[in-house]
């Protein structure tokens, strides 16, 4: 009687949760101009054709296509792995698929070809239905997926993306928080708390240093309100001036001056 032929293995199930996957065109473009700026030195000296994901695109795949043009700009031989953990979504992403452009099942445990590492995982929108002593765990478990000289992005924004604030993290953990807005509907920095990542929005309260910087940065954009008749980009470059005196800071005028500000990590940590 001839052997049975074992039955293949089980697929492994993704890592994670389904999100609501809200999404819509240019809803990263903040969070992507960041990128191309400040990870182009890292994308640029690959020995390799650099890979990055987006993890958690969502619905629709506009996410994934608008990063491969983004990055290309910085470097041509770029390739995107749009990662979701719902099937459906990976289907409806397909008809997307290009050179340098795939689309693949899957979670927190970002499965590539090839045991591939990227230079970039992109994770948007995608840990605020987790609860807060979860982010730590995918933190890890994302970072130690990256390539040597890699980056972690992974924030929050509003529906069409004029409102971000991120956490770009190294192999070696937290670097930085960057806020980021379209300056003419800001009516005060502390408008952008309601987009903290998780690690942070419950933080926003009295004794936390996310909720001091907050309010310094209230603060210093009152004072800067004779600049508002030159407009709202000169009053936020006036107000992150003034804010640098007090807080660590990572970025300047250049940056400023598309509505960001970028502050070490370790001035903003949880106590």
């Amino acid at each position: 009687m001839p052997a049975r032929t074992p039955p293949p293995p089980a697929a492994r199930r993704p890592v994670g949760t389904v999100t609501r996957g809200t999404t819509n065109p240019n809803r990263l473009r903040r969070m992507d101009r960041w990128i191309a700026a400040v990870h182009a030195p890292a994308l640029r000296r690959a020995d390799a054709p650099p890979v990055a994901v987006d993890l958690g695109y969502g619905a629709a795949p506009w996410t994934a296509v608008e990063l491969l043009a983004r990055l290309r700009t910085v470097r041509a031989d770029v390739r995107v792995h749009g990662v979701e953990i719902d099937p459906e979504r990976v289907a409806a992403a397909l008809p997307y698929v290009r050179e340098g452009l795939r689309f693949t099942r899957g979670g927190f445990e970002v499965p590539l070809p090839d045991g591939e590492r990227p230079l970039l995982i992109r994770a948007a929108n995608v840990l605020r239905q987790y609860e807060e002593h979860e982010v730590q765990r995918v933190w890890d478990r994302l970072r130690a997926r990256l390539a040597p000289d890699g980056l972690l992005v992974e924030g929050t924004c509003d529906e069409i993306g004029r409102r971000h604030v991120w956490v770009a993290l190294g192999p070696e953990g937290p670097r930085t928080v960057t806020f980021a807005a379209r300056l003419g509907s800001l009516g005060a920095p502390s408008d952008l708390a309601e987009r903290l990542p998780k690690a942070l929005i419950h933080r926003n309260v009295p004794g936390e240093p996310v909720h001091a910087f907050l309010r310094d940065f209230d603060r210093a954009w009152a004072a800067a309100a004779p600049y508002a008749s030159l407009g709202a980009r000169q009053r936020w470059v006036r107000a992150v001036r003034a804010l640098a005196g007090e807080w660590p800071v990572a970025d300047g005028v250049r940056r400023w001056r598309q509505g960001e500000v970028t502050v070490r990590w370790e001035a903003l940590a949880p106590r």
